[in-house]
């Protein structure tokens, strides 16, 4: 390996963000489309953004450290060490272990149904196993990078430092599309007055109805003639069983016909 490649920062984060063609990256996106959309909904935009920043962190890392420590112990340098991984995938078997950590259900991996609190590790020996070319150390440093992060996350209470940081940079830059958005916000119309809304001087309202002793036909509260037989309400407005001598001597063909001509229109 050229000394130059030696202790690359930017080689260390972005390789993630390599791939090796299209398909490469178009199933790495949909994974991360079907996950992440579950779990940003569940714990909020600016800690599913924090969560992704240290899962690829400590994926990278620790599948470092792997490489590393099998050459140091073992003298396997050329399979793991001397090759370059990239891609998206350590860090989205990092996040199938935050979102599976408290499933009780079952998952389709590859045909094969197993819990979904062990999908990642079936899928591990699944790819391994019938996917030539695969990064097996890639892969297995984003699960002990998922298992790192529920164990830090169920020992520190509140918002992470990341998340805290991830927040205000977005009420950062949130600012000044508020700015934008009041200079060209219209002008809401206000109402303001002294009187009782939805009441008349009386103290009715629309929702008090009455009925008609003549017809039995329902009126709105703000009526006083009956709009079916134009029967007369009492004056007090709330006591339907007093009609006047008008409404009571009206024929029954009379009712009748304004009946339908009520219904008629």
């Amino acid at each position: 390996m050229p000394t130059s490649s030696l202790r690359d920062l930017k080689r260390f984060f972005l390789s993630a963000f390599y791939h090796v063609g299209e398909s490469h990256l178009v199933y790495n996106m949909m994974s991360l489309l079907w996950k992440g959309i579950q779990l940003e909904t569940s714990m909020g935009s600016a800690e599913f953004a924090s969560m992704v920043t240290a899962l690829l962190g400590m994926s990278q890392g620790i599948t470092l450290l792997l490489a590393k420590s099998l050459l140091l112990f073992f003298d396997y340098e050329r399979p793991y060490y001397s090759e370059f991984s990239v891609g998206f995938s350590g860090v989205l078997f990092a996040m199938k272990v935050v979102l599976n950590s408290q499933s009780e259900n079952y998952s389709y991996v590859h045909g094969v149904v197993v819990p979904a609190r062990y999908a990642a590790w079936a899928e591990l020996i699944l790819i391994q196993m019938f996917v030539p070319g695969v990064s097996f150390l890639g892969h297995l440093g984003g699960i002990l990078a998922g298992l790192l992060y529920l164990r830090l996350k169920s020992r520190y209470s509140g918002s992470d430092p990341l998340t805290l940081i991830f927040r205000g940079l977005a009420g950062a830059l949130s600012w000044p599309v508020r700015i934008v958005k009041g200079l060209f916000r219209s002008p809401r119309r206000r109402i303001s007055g002294r009187g009782n809304v939805g009441r008349d001087r009386t103290g009715r309202t629309a929702s008090d109805r009455w009925r008609c002793q003549t017809c039995t036909y329902d009126n709105s509260g703000w009526l006083s003639i009956c709009e079916m037989c134009g029967a007369n309400r009492n004056d007090n407005g709330f006591s339907p069983h007093q009609v006047s001598n008008h409404s009571r001597d009206l024929p029954v063909d009379e009712l009748r016909r304004r009946r339908m001509e009520r219904f008629g229109r």
